[in-house]
């Protein structure tokens, strides 16, 4: 029987992890402990470009430092693209996901031409798609012509095929993210139409992180305030595919002296030099304010 609480800790393999990474990871593995559950760790390489074989082993290294222990095995997302694409596969047949050509520059200018129907938003560029039906000749020539394209979640279809339950949609908060704790309305429209992959990706992070949770059997999302709006966008995901929505904990970021979070960038401040240079774990803790 699966416990009642399964949290993960999901780092991306693309630099040195830092003190935001120790701290998120210190609290998700407290709050299992705390409820006698499980710690997953998952791998989010999804981005191959970026991602390294040694920035996964220093991964491991580093929480096994901060004393993180985690149930193995370790899922990577690397393995798991044909997941994925199944999941593209499924929406597009219910017509609840459409592939879009348009680039940065071109969504901007429709934007600008229409300015109610999208913008640059806390999670990033809000787009709406298109105001008329798609020409399926053209996205034809362009399929051929072997153009690149993007997955989009059409919330018009995702609210046409929800009726009266899009409204209803919600998630439970019970970190400090900038909702107020207890049951929240998900609002997907903040978002726009998210991208779930690309043509030469299989998928984004709004889909593959939502997958493996359900997948996972993860039961509560411990992450920082900075992914609490991508919520939103994933709770619609959920709800289309069937899959449990977990409680939500989203938590305060450690700032740097210049009162900006830190960064992969910021050698300083990775574990493994502060390692180096003498730190220990109690001054980590500290460091974090834990």
């Amino acid at each position: 029987m699966p416990p009642c609480f399964r949290t993960r800790f999901a780092p991306s393999p693309t630099g040195l992890l830092h003190l935001g990474h120790a701290f998120s990871a210190l609290t998700a593995s407290a709050a299992a402990q705390a409820a006698g559950g499980e710690l997953l760790l998952r791998i989010e390489d999804i981005d191959q470009a970026r991602c390294r074989p040694q920035y996964e082993a220093a991964i491991r290294e580093d929480l096994a430092w901060l004393g993180i222990k985690w149930t193995e095995p370790v899922r990577r997302q690397s393995d798991h693209a044909a997941d994925y694409a199944a999941v593209i596969d499924n929406l597009a047949a219910r017509g609840l996901v459409y592939r879009c050509f348009k680039t940065r520059r071109e969504i901007l200018d429709d934007i600008a031409r229409a300015p109610h129907r999208g913008g640059e938003g806390p999670d990033g560029l809000i787009y709406f798609g298109p105001e008329t039906s798609k020409d399926p000749d053209r996205d034809a020539d362009l399929l051929a012509a072997g153009a690149p394209y993007a997955w989009r979640l059409s919330l018009r279809a995702a609210r046409a095929e929800l009726g009266a339950d899009y409204a209803q949609l919600g998630f439970w908060e019970e970190g400090d993210g900038p909702a107020q704790r207890g049951l929240v309305p998900a609002q997907p429209d903040r978002l726009g139409d998210v991208i779930l992959a690309r043509k030469d990706a299989l998928s984004s992070y709004h889909l593959a992180c939502v997958h493996d949770d359900a997948a996972q059997g993860v039961t509560h999302v411990i992450r920082g305030v900075d992914l609490c709006e991508a919520t939103h966008a994933h709770v619609l995901l959920q709800k289309l595919m069937g899959w449990p929505t977990p409680i939500y904990r989203h938590h305060r970021l450690i700032l740097g002296p210049d009162g900006k979070r830190y960064a992969k960038r910021d050698q300083a401040v990775t574990l493994a030099a502060l390692r180096a240079a003498g730190r220990t774990l109690a001054d980590i803790r500290d460091m974090v304010g834990l």
